[in-house]
């Protein structure tokens, strides 16, 4: 897994569909648990099109009159490989984009995110949460896969073929405290 970035999202319960273990939704697209701002716009993001560090997410805040209260704090690693729907291939960040993410010290991991990359820039879908998977498919609390391993024999037997569009990355999703010199 590599380095991808983080994102301050604010999380919420599923939306379109109910099950009983799941009560919010971690995952990386921001169909259902926004991200603090359409932040795009900024162009302060990597070439995984999240953040390098959170300091850089409470500066674009800042700059821009954009409250954070009330967002969680996410960091991402991303599988080096994705999947078209057939087989796994490499793919690289934008590069036009700078990436150098630091990592942080502590964080806490949540679970796995399979996500879509059809247009080949930001993360597009959560399918598990966006196409509402996670009826078919068992998830954790966070709308989240358990494992990598789960994850990826999900993806590679085609578990999400008749979702959105590919080609599919899967994330580790890791939740974490924002730093105190924010």
């Amino acid at each position: 897994m590599t380095p991808a970035g983080y994102m301050a999202k604010i999380v919420k319960p599923p939306v379109g569909f109910h099950i009983d273990n799941v009560f919010d939704v971690y995952s990386v697209s921001s169909h259902i648990s926004d991200d603090f701002a359409d932040y795009i716009q900024y162009w302060k993001h990597n070439g995984y099109w999240l953040f390098d560090s959170p300091q850089i997410i409470w500066a674009v805040a800042q700059e821009n009159s954009i409250q954070l209260e009330g967002t969680s704090l996410f960091y991402y690693e991303v599988h080096e490989m994705e999947f078209d729907g057939a087989s796994w291939r490499s793919y690289h960040p934008e590069l036009s984009f700078p990436t150098s993410v630091i990592p942080p010290s502590e964080k806490v991991l949540e679970g796995f995110d399979v996500v879509t990359f059809f247009a080949r820039s930001s993360p597009e879908c959560s399918p598990l949460s966006c196409n509402a998977m996670a009826k078919k498919i068992s998830t954790n609390e966070h709308c989240l896969l358990a494992s990598f391993d789960d994850a990826y024999e999900k993806v590679t037997g085609g578990a999400f073929n008749q979702a959105e569009p590919g080609p599919y990355r899967i994330f580790a999703v890791y939740s974490l405290d924002w730093p105190s010199e924010s």
